[in-house]
């Protein structure tokens, strides 16, 4: 049901806001004695709203958590049960991620489809800090709650905030859900007659950006205060709601909701540093509770069980090694420094060569400096070190240790000492030398447990499959390789997925929609099998070409280029495709036919014979002060349904190495062309293994999370990005931690 609203109608004269909110301070003054001794009541700690992000109860504020600080929650009551994320991105933004079910209400009337499930509305807030809090000044922030969803709950607002001893006080300015109560007239119709009224009705795609509601229809004063009691795990909220909840989702569905009272009260309860419970009486005539649990990207450190830093010998090494010393050399430069399966060569005594790829350390300065100390130690005498890192037996780049500068910083034989002064990195050159020692394998294999995952379907709330994949690769040489993986499936809640072909009337090529006939009907699949073929152009350029079966869903041929200098903060690649759909009920066949029909559904549907698809990149690490530490992808192209469109990926990383990143994808569907969602979307988080276990690693792991997986926007899974495997030109997931 869509409804308007003016910000004109529906004033009520039994509420004065000012009054009241005046009348709330100073009923509090006398807890403001803290102010003479500050040291008698321990520090605030800021708490999370019922929506997720910091606030009060129902009302946003203008405060944020430190930077890094992620918190998973839920709040449940008789009307919502939320259950959200929040990660305090940058120091002056704050995201939050939130789904929402509602009691008593389906997910769709078709019992067969989504039986039992409720209704699940899914949204995304964003909080802007403008200021930060001075003597004078209060801190202020404005914001967007529920952005891109279906406007069940969208709103915006502008809050202020000032601490007082022990209180922290609040006072905002809201419209949309926060502002409902329209106490005030909004401030912009006096600028324009268009910011009066609002759609207030629910988006049925959802997930559009819908900017004409933003700002506009009723507005109201909304504040409180947040107070700190000397016991240090309580704190105590009071609430003057800007909602007065007469245009409800559940409201408009029979569900009364009209508040007694319009102000809420809290109890916030630190459980300890990690977890925080609270309750909460609102409206006069609900119960909220809320469990939440919280960490700090910025702060993870890794705690390691290593080898120890090697001490430098004073023994001078003999200039002729026997072939048992090279092999052992190289182990040690292995499992010491981390460089796998080394290739050693030496250069008369100019140089030693070293040919590897690190896997070990995200610090190179340790690495390098490990194996520096190590050649030292036991390679015959030369004047200098060469490490020339590899990825995929790619060089990509080349550090040249000076052996004597090396050696002052290894000793500390001055302050300030780093292995900086002993090193340039540069394009890897033409290896001069003769072989000595080469570790280097044809054969990689591995096994490893898989975990996938989705959150907020129409079957069920929470699916998920665990398995074990395994994968082979076979070098012929430095450039041309064969592997591929398969995929074993032990246990999954998947039998609930009927999602086979949307109900909504779309008619784009199921390009992904189709996914429920790969996972669920193929206990062993093959996910990809393909001859690659890789290779350093240039100083600057890297290019690859491959054909096979690509991902699970498609197969084909393509290749990429890159243009990449080393320690510039951009690239720019190139790659093209042309792919068919695998059939889900043949092991290695493709679809011949365009139209398909589904016998249970009983609908005709089409998938993908035959196109071609790739994109533009650009890759861009800013060097701005506002934006620390973040990595910019955009890319423009043609994707796997035929649309053709933009996508921006935006991440930012943490001093511990967590990488947080989003990404959207608008093309040439319409949101009517796309169906639910609007336009392709996801988020994700990249966690180095080092800091889940007690030894050093390169390696991730990876969880993502889409809202809707549907067709438009959607690119081709491959297994090699060259921007990622040239990592080490200017290090983003192969950065080292900042916070040791």
């Amino acid at each position: 049901m869509n409804s308007v609203t003016s910000a004109a109608t529906r004033r009520h004269h039994y509420q004065r806001p000012l009054f009241a909110l005046s009348t709330l301070a100073i009923a509090l003054l006398p807890l403001c004695h803290a102010q003479a001794d500050s040291f008698s009541y321990p520090e605030m700690r800021y708490s999370n709203s019922d929506f997720g992000g910091v606030g009060l109860m129902q009302m946003p504020t203008a405060r944020m958590h430190q930077e890094g600080e992620f918190t998973f929650g839920t709040t449940i009551s008789s009307d919502y049960h939320h259950y959200w994320a929040s990660l305090q991105l940058l120091p002056w933004l704050e995201t939050t991620i939130r789904y929402t079910q509602v009691p008593d209400l389906y997910y769709s009337g078709d019992h067969s489809f989504s039986g039992d499930t409720l209704y699940t509305d899914k949204g995304i807030d964003a909080k802007v800090r403008l200021w930060q809090e001075s003597y004078w000044l209060p801190e202020v922030a404005i914001g967007i709650r529920d952005l891109g969803g279906t406007g069940l709950f969208d709103g915006e607002f502008i809050a202020a905030n000032k601490r007082v001893g022990p209180l922290d006080f609040t006072l905002g300015l809201g419209w949309g859900y926060i502002g409902q109560r329209g106490n005030i007239t909004n401030p912009f119709c006096k600028v324009s007659d268009t910011f009066c009224d609002r759609n207030n009705g629910f988006k049925n795609n959802g997930g559009s950006f819908d900017t004409q509601r933003w700002f506009k229809g009723n507005a109201a004063l909304y504040g409180g205060v947040e107070y700190q009691t000397p016991w240090q795990p309580l704190q105590l909220k009071l609430e003057y709601d800007g909602n007065d909840y007469t245009d409800d989702f559940r409201a408009n569905r029979g569900h009364d909701m009209t508040p007694k009272s319009p102000f809420n009260f809290g109890a916030v309860y630190q459980l300890s540093d990690w977890a925080t419970a609270n309750i909460s009486y609102e409206r006069g005539t609900t119960v909220s509770f809320g469990l939440s649990v919280n960490t700090n990207f910025n702060q993870l450190k890794a705690s390691w069980l290593d080898e120890p830093m090697p001490t430098v010998a004073t023994t001078p090494t003999t200039n002729n090694l026997t072939t048992e010393q090279w092999q052992q050399l190289a182990q040690d430069v292995e499992k010491i420094a981390g460089y796998k399966n080394p290739t050693i060569y030496q250069h008369g005594d100019n140089s030693i060569t070293v040919v590897a790829e690190q896997v070990k350390y995200r610090d190179r300065d340790q690495a390098q400096l490990r194996a520096g100390i190590l050649l030292n130690n036991q390679a015959p005498a030369v004047e200098q070190f060469n490490i020339i890192e590899t990825v995929a037996n790619q060089p990509i780049t080349e550090t040249i240790l000076n052996r004597q500068q090396l050696l002052q910083v290894a000793n500390n034989d001055y302050i300030g000492s780093h292995i900086d002064d002993s090193r340039t990195t540069v394009a890897p050159s033409t290896i001069q030398g003769q072989q000595m020692v080469d570790l280097n394998q044809n054969w990689n294999v591995g096994v490893a447990p898989t975990l996938q995952q989705s959150l907020g379907g129409s079957e069920g709330f929470y699916m998920f499959n665990v398995g074990v994949t395994a994968s082979a690769d076979y070098w012929f040489n430095n450039h041309f390789t064969v592997g591929g993986s398969v995929y074993l499936n032990l246990y999954d809640t998947y039998d609930k997925f009927k999602y086979d072909i949307p109900p909504d009337g779309t008619h784009n090529k199921r390009v992904r929609t189709l996914v429920r006939q790969y996972i669920t009907d193929n206990t062993l699949r093959m996910n990809n099998l393909q001859l690659t073929w890789l290779d350093q152009l240039s100083s600057d350029w890297y290019a690859q070409a491959y054909a096979g079966y690509l991902e699970v869903m498609f197969g084909g041929v393509g290749g990429e280029v890159l243009y990449r200098p080393v320690g510039s903060n951009w690239a720019l690649g190139l790659d093209v495709n042309y792919v068919k759909q695998r059939d889900p009920h043949s092991a290695f066949g493709f679809f011949k036919d365009q139209n398909q029909y589904d016998d249970h559904l009983g609908r005709p549907y089409e998938v993908q014979t035959g196109t071609t698809t790739g994109n533009l990149t650009a890759y861009y690490q800013p060097q701005w002060q506002w934006l620390p530490n973040t990595l910019l992808k955009v890319s423009a192209g043609r994707y796997l349904a035929e649309d053709t469109g933009v996508t921006i990926d935006f991440s930012k990383q943490f001093d511990s190495g967590i990488i947080a990143g989003a990404f959207i994808s608008k093309t040439s569907m319409t949101a009517e062309e796309y169906g639910e969602g609007s336009f392709n979307k996801g988020f994700y988080v990249s966690i180095p293994f080092d800091i889940l276990t007690v030894k050093p690693s390169t390696s991730r792991a990876h969880i993502s999370w889409l809202p809707m997986n549907r067709d438009g926007g959607q690119m081709l899974g491959r297994q090699y990005h060259l921007y990622d495997l040239t990592d080490g030109r200017q290090p983003w997931s192969g950065r080292k931690a900042f916070n040791n």
